[in-house]
């Protein structure tokens, strides 16, 4: 059969013992769960893989990114369908808004030496990252040391993080951007997409980062940690895990910020919820 007609060809469906070989797979190697009701996107990207490589049986694909000694190279093809997440310019407005106001009461902390440290968690192709980056200019544009800052990102998928510090958007992906923030950090291209300016881009960094292997990650003192809509994927008691692990790589005041409702009971030690705002945020005792 030509790649055309495999392209085109219809693939039986899941059934439940391949269904939970391949959710566990999947939660093994990211912590991602898929619950019953996400069954159908599990399966819609497994079907659009296994017709680009000329597969009809989900057994025969499974056992080749298991068994197989090039199935790491498969299977980081795929992470990147099955992990990738929504993600948008200014998502969560409320928040950025108090991110700023914490950096503008903090401000006078940040110089060279000790520039502002941000981590967006889970940062998928860096619009995030950009968001508290115009951000932290914005705050720090009338203190001694506006230029002290660093947004990291990190993601587990490779593509989305080439596409991230690549930092061009469609026009239809910087809809979201406040019209004044878009005129003075981005760039419009001859062929109508929209580059941030690198002015802001000299200011990010992005890395490949498995949230289920922080213990990799450096316990650097990270002034703010940005962890929104990225613990939802997650078993209850791996959020906790995560989070555990963030708190450990917060600086003492540091501010981490997680989305309403991912995790409503959680309490730390090291923690003072912040109260009187709209977000779940949480400072971390000097």
């Amino acid at each position: 059969m030509s790649q055309t007609g495999w392209t085109l060809k219809t693939l039986p469906e899941m059934n439940e013992q391949q269904f939970s070989l391949w959710r566990e797979l999947l939660e093994t190697r990211t912590g991602i769960y898929v619950t019953e009701q996400r069954k159908s996107f599990l399966q819609s990207s497994l079907m659009q893989r296994m017709r680009e490589v000329a597969c009809d049986d989900y057994q025969e694909y499974y056992d080749s990114i298991v068994r197989d000694p090039m199935g790491n190279i498969e299977w980081a093809r795929l992470v990147d369908r099955l992990t990738v997440q929504e993600t948008r310019f200014y998502r969560d407005p409320t928040a950025l808004e108090y991110v700023c106001k914490y950096i503008k009461t903090h401000k006078q902390k940040f110089n060279k030496k000790n520039p502002l440290d941000i981590w967006s968690v889970g940062c998928s192709s860096g619009e995030e990252v950009y968001s508290l980056a115009m951000v932290a200019n914005e705050a720090l544009m009338e203190g001694e040391n506006p230029q002290s800052f660093l947004v990291t990102g990190t993601d587990i998928s490779l593509p989305v993080l080439n596409k991230a510090r690549e930092g061009r958007f469609v026009s239809r992906r910087v809809d979201s951007v406040p019209e004044q923030y878009l005129e003075k950090y981005f760039i419009q291209e001859d062929d109508q997409t929209f580059s941030v300016i690198p002015e802001i881009k000299k200011h990010t960094g992005f890395a490949q980062v498995n949230v289920l292997q922080l213990n990799q990650v450096a316990k650097t003192t990270r002034h703010i940690i940005y962890c929104q809509n990225v613990l939802i994927y997650f078993r209850h008691w791996r959020r906790q895990e995560i989070l555990n692990q963030l708190v450990e790589r917060l600086a003492p005041g540091g501010l981490l910020l997680i989305g309403m409702g991912e995790m409503l009971d959680w309490q730390h030690p090291d923690l003072t919820p912040v109260k009187g705002e709209n977000i779940t945020a949480f400072i971390k005792r000097v």
